[in-house]
């Protein structure tokens, strides 16, 4: 694309809008069809991917509604591609390294340029969390790394199909390292599909507009978003505010692995700078640059019009810096798995509280602070399989409504595997999947009861991993509201009831069970003006137990002579 071109197309208003939301319409489609072509639950049934469009110079122009931690990492992985490779019509590549713009390592993402009458217009992009890539444990989600080496296999920048067709010895390389090769397969199949939709509908927006009018309005799309995003940040006060929390721990012996971020605003423009925080450990949740920018954009979003469309230019207001070797600027080869999944929850927690320092409201107060991640799974079965899945909790009070009970919060935008999918795909059973009473933080507004999933392995020996946080340090709550509760986890070994650490890796047999429970969100306001009658609510709906109304509410006693 030429400035010159840009400059000289005049476009209507009408014909912006339409072709904005043309943008966005591609991205969706290509989601769509990834889920629909996918083959492992975590894809189909969860819709653990998220696809983007990018123009020629590989700027985000849309994106679908997925996976925030997925899309605000995606620029990196996509500049990385263009950066390495020179991509031709038919050509898409692949890529997940974190340490050159990827997230983590089951995190593939596919990129493809989109060709018109043989020039470059555009990007398509989509990523897919897959259930195994590799490395020491199955599900390659293990709360027991120490090193990028020993979470699954390395893909830099690399062609996986040519001109159209597979490049079979990068295939052959990638499925030799894997233990599900038929499912990944059909995965990447699906994610190559859904490229391939992205192309041609980007291809007929031309097409039908105009290459000068395209590119026109792709210059005009970011800067208006860039517009929109200023105004909103000079509706903030300007100020410095500061803010840390922690993580339990890494895992392997480190503990209270602190998180800390400066928040500046300064008319239109908002700084972040996470000088503070702990630096890289041996275990798996430290993250790389692309992950904590992604969070941090997040946050800021949440804080600001939901309205404003997401692409490159509505985080042009925003900075991100953070000291090389910490928690949250990993360097190689620190073990990542844990950093996208818990870190980047940890990070909006901290960017989210430091704004409420200064006076941004309305604010939820903190919401589980977990993806829970749990994987299980077998090379030994009489099918092989690995079973990964996030598992939701509390979201925080706001100021003028309860929290959710049992979601996906923040940084993760996944449905749960549903029970008769994952008893149909899995040789596991599901025999209690139920919120945890007493889990929200009392408040005048409570916060979101977590979930209990108890998962039996059957007729089988099961590597299982438990990678999660907030069962030291619990969710906070704002304005005198309380903390919600800690997970709480348990395994049945051999029919003894075990307590297990957030960071766990265990071998399972014949009839052992898995008892995730995951927290709950903090509240918001002082308990004491919850009103009676959501009181009694709450017990009626055995959302709170009367012990935890004695404890945490004492008007109830008094106003109901209880």
């Amino acid at each position: 694309m030429t400035g010159s071109s840009r400059e000289s197309t005049d476009v209507d208003p009408v014909t912006l809008e339409v072709l904005r939301n043309g943008f966005e319409s591609v991205a969706e489609e290509m989601s769509a069809n990834l889920v629909r072509m996918s083959y492992s639950p975590n894809i189909k049934e969860r819709k653990d991917c998220s696809s983007a469009v990018f123009d020629a110079d590989g700027r985000m122009l849309a994106q679908a509604e997925n996976i925030p931690v997925h899309l605000g990492a995606m620029p990196d992985s996509v500049r990385a591609v263009v950066d390495a490779l020179d991509l031709g019509p038919g050509d898409t590549a692949i890529h997940n390294s974190p340490f050159s713009g990827g997230a983590h390592l089951p995190d593939i993402t596919f990129v493809s340029p989109v060709y018109a009458d043989g020039e470059l217009v555009a990007y398509v992009a989509n990523r897919a969390h897959h259930a195994d890539v590799g490395g020491a444990r199955a599900g390659s989600v293990s709360a027991d790394s120490t090193s990028i080496f020993g979470e699954g296999v390395q893909i830099p920048p690399v062609k996986l199909f040519a001109g159209g067709d597979p490049v079979q010895g990068v295939f052959d390389l990638l499925l030799e390292n894997v233990r599900t090769p038929d499912e990944r397969e059909g995965d990447l199949r699906a994610q190559q599909a859904a490229n391939e939709t992205g192309r041609r509908r980007f291809a007929e927006l031309v097409e039908t507009h105009g290459r000068p009018t395209v590119e026109a309005v792709t210059d005009r799309v970011l800067d208006y978003s860039e517009a929109r995003m200023r105004e909103e940040v000079r509706d903030l006060e300007d100020g410095t505010d500061a803010f840390e929390d922690v993580l339990d721990g890494d895992g392997a012996g480190t503990e209270d692995v602190t998180i800390a971020a400066t928040v500046t605003v300064d008319g239109d423009t908002v700084a972040v700078d996470f000088e503070g925080s702990a630096t890289q450990v041996p275990g798996p949740v430290n993250a790389p640059l692309a992950v904590t920018t992604s969070a941090t954009y997040y946050a800021l979003r949440a804080v600001t019009d939901p309205s404003v469309p997401p692409n490159e230019g509505c985080y042009r207001p925003f900075s991100v810096t953070a000291p090389e070797g910490t928690v949250v600027n990993a360097r190689k080869p620190a073990a990542v798995v844990g950093g996208n999944l818990e870190t980047s929850q940890r990070v909006v927690d901290v960017v989210l509280g430091a704004m409420a320092e200064g006076g941004v409201r309305p604010i939820a107060a903190a919401a589980n602070g977990s993806m829970n991640n749990v994987t299980l799974g077998s090379a030994d079965a009489e099918t092989p399989y690995t079973f990964y899945e996030t598992i939701g909790g509390g979201y925080g009070a706001r100021p003028e409504r309860d929290g959710v009970d049992g979601v996906h919060a923040h940084m993760t935008n996944t449905r749960n595997t549903p029970v008769e999918a994952l008893e149909l795909s899995y040789p596991l059973r599901v025999e209690r999947y139920e919120l945890r009473p007493d889990t929200g933080g009392a408040g005048r507004r409570r916060g979101g009861l977590g979930i209990r999933r108890d998962v039996r392995v059957l007729d089988h020996d099961a590597e299982f991993s438990l990678l999660a946080d907030r069962r030291t340090n619990r969710p906070y709550g704002l304005d005198g509201g309380e903390d919600g509760a800690p997970g709480d986890d348990r395994v049945v070994v051999g029919g003894v009831v075990q307590p297990i650490d957030g960071m766990t890796t265990l071998d399972l047999g014949d009839g052992d069970l898995v008892s995730v429970r995951t927290p709950g969100g903090g509240g918001f306001g002082p308990p004491e003006a919850r009103p009676v009658d959501a009181i009694e609510r709450d017990l009626r709906e055995d959302r709170v137990t009367p012990e935890h109304v004695v404890e945490h509410y004492p008007q109830y006693e008094c106003d109901s002579g209880e």
